[in-house]
């Protein structure tokens, strides 16, 4: 089968297309999917430059999120058969082998075993390519925003990182739930494609000071009240984004993370958290109700994952330089 291995960590270059990559062949409690897409995200890229206590087997087929068909079950499956449409959660939750994509070969393949307990029915009217940009990215929007931070109809949410694939998904979820959303990116085309999906507000976080333009829109918040800026802020961003996300909060205010992107250890300012009461709300990846919501959000035309763009699988260092580059909006999904 065609794939896309690495034999090692480092930089794009490990990254090689084999031709002819023995095809996989299911044990007895797995099942053999034909891959149709597969969307990259972030771990993609930490997991081919390596992580530190992480141990990946090699050689390694990367690609977390991934949807196709069944073509082969294994001798003890039995709720599954072939040609079955099915999404995989990447997750482990039985605890039997690890992160598919990682631990076990993922979707930037033809074919891939995978364990049954990982699959997931996919709707009918629900496409392989959209179906492939759920469980990381929306699946963490979703917990995040709604699950945890229980974002509310009037609220106003400032969003940093609006433009890639979690950012977008905090946006559309935010509206959703009838939020006033302001969102943050570096450039005019993203801030503009932004504007499109549905923020009422966009800020170029290149150009000005978070703080002082969110005073200047919106007011200052005021220690002894509940109003005024910003009622929600969520933060993956963390480095210097940290202390202004902070101040920008009114008493009570909500500050979302699901992660570090620039910094996991800013600078800190505890001041802020006590003196407006502050909820700092951490949020880690999705559970499987968390897919299954977000399959019917899909399914009655309620959300459309962002993508960005759709290449096949020889396009696939292209792919990963988009996400590397933080070039793309949205999703970048391979189709195999």
């Amino acid at each position: 089968m065609r794939a896309a291995v690495i034999e090692q960590h480092g930089g794009p270059e490990v990254l090689r297309l084999h031709e002819r990559f023995p095809d996989p062949t299911p044990g007895a409690n797995d099942v053999v999917i034909r891959v149709r897409a597969t969307s990259l995200n972030h771990h993609d890229i930490f997991t081919r430059n390596g992580m530190p206590g992480i141990k990946v087997p090699m050689p390694c087929i990367m690609g977390i999120d991934f949807a196709g068909d069944i073509v082969e079950v294994g001798a003890d499956v039995l709720e599954w058969k072939a040609g079955d449409r099915v999404l995989v959660d990447p997750t482990d939750r039985v605890g039997k082998g690890g992160l598919i994509g990682e631990m076990w070969h993922g979707g930037l393949a033809e074919l891939c075993r995978v364990p049954a307990h990982h699959l997931v029915r996919l709707p009918e009217g629900v496409s392989y390519e959209a179906a492939a940009c759920l469980p990381v990215a929306y699946g963490t929007a979703l917990r995040m925003m709604y699950t945890i931070g229980r974002v509310a109809k009037g609220e106003r949410v400032l969003i940093l990182g609006a433009s890639g694939g979690v950012g977008s998904g905090c946006v559309q979820l935010a509206k959703l739930a009838g939020c006033e959303v302001i969102a943050c990116a570096s450039s005019a085309t993203k801030l503009a494609r932004l504007h499109h999906l549905g923020a009422d507000h966009v800020f170029n976080h290149a150009e000005h000071d978070l703080a002082g333009w969110v005073f200047e829109h919106f007011g200052k918040p005021h220690r002894r009240q509940f109003t005024g800026a910003m009622d929600v802020v969520v933060n993956f961003t963390g480095g210097s984004t940290w202390v202004p996300s902070l101040r920008v909060l009114h008493r009570r205010g909500r500050l979302l993370t699901c992660g570090a992107t620039a910094g996991f250890d800013p600078k800190e300012d505890i001041r802020y958290i006590w003196t407006f009461e502050l909820q700092v709300l951490g949020s880690n990846g999705w559970l499987r109700e968390d897919i299954d919501t977000l399959l019917d959000m899909v399914q009655s035309g309620r959300l459309q994952p962002t993508v960005d763009r759709i290449l096949p699988l020889d396009r696939v260092h292209e792919a990963f330089a988009l996400i590397e580059g933080r070039e793309a909006f949205g999703k970048v999904v391979l189709t195999l």
